[in-house]
């Protein structure tokens, strides 16, 4: 089965209407939502192709297929993350300087600013004494590189 456009999202649904469909999930790693084209396994075992358009991804709580009593759903893999928690304005503006100038993408979740592991970001956090946990967590966008060149 080749899929070529997201029917729907699975958050304009209620409780009740959900209660009325069996979920397939297809789990896809963070990175990939960013991607168009996916083969992906259900955890029931269908294999499905996915194709999307030009300039579209995947978001997690997509419904892929829509049948009778069926939903197929994205859903992510949790990914390994430093999730930051500066006490003040000084240490954000610190450690975004910092990330900024290793173009590290990076999520903002309420105070908290979330990247993914990288063992130097680790050690940059534990010098400067900034407060951070290292965790798996299951993001719901992408972490995307912004594309920028000093040479510009």
């Amino acid at each position: 089965m080749i899929v070529e456009q997201v029917v729907g999202n699975i958050e304009t649904f209620t409780e009740r209407e959900l209660g009325d469909y069996h979920i397939e999930r297809v789990f896809i790693e963070n990175e990939s939502l960013a991607k168009r084209m996916h083969l992906v396994k259900t955890d029931h075992g269908r294999e499905i192709g996915i194709r999307l358009r030009q300039g579209e991804h995947l978001h997690v709580g997509d419904i892929l297929l829509q049948e009778a009593n069926n939903l197929i759903v994205v859903d992510v893999l949790s990914e390994d993350v430093l999730t930051i928690t500066p006490r003040t304005i000084h240490e954000m503006g610190e450690i975004a300087h910092a990330l900024g100038n290793r173009h590290l993408p990076a999520q903002f979740i309420g105070d908290a600013m979330i990247v993914q592991f990288d063992y130097l970001v680790e050690n940059l956090l534990k010098e400067a004494g900034i407060p951070f946990m290292r965790e798996h967590r299951y993001l719901k966008e992408a972490f995307r590189h912004i594309g920028h060149s000093h040479d510009e």
